[in-house]
């Protein structure tokens, strides 16, 4: 069985003692390190959408795929389950809505 020595001693094989103090008092010790540039690309979120999460019952979400992939046999090759959900809140009659929802 090997025991922690033969790891220490590999690792100390390994990294250079002054490397390794040389990262750690630039990058974590030092108050003034110098940080990378933010990616203003990626920080610039959309704003036209949100993702969001929402519980459905499994039935319902059969039913969902079952719709889209019925639609999508049909030739509407972009219908998809976001799609479909926006239309049908596009579709619905408030008043309609049984009170017992």
């Amino acid at each position: 069985m090997t025991d922690r020595s033969d790891f220490r001693d590999a690792a100390v094989r390994v990294l250079d003692h002054e490397d390794v103090e040389g990262v750690l008092r630039s990058r974590f010790y030092a108050n003034d390190a110098p940080r990378p540039a933010p990616n203003l690309a990626s920080e610039q979120k959309p704003t036209h959408y949100k993702v969001i999460c929402i519980s459905m019952y499994t039935n319902d979400l059969r039913r969902l795929d079952e719709m889209v992939d019925s639609l999508k046999a049909r030739g509407l090759t972009k219908a998809n389950r976001s799609a479909l959900i926006r239309y049908a809140l596009s579709a619905v009659d408030l008043e309609q809505v049984p009170r017992g929802l």
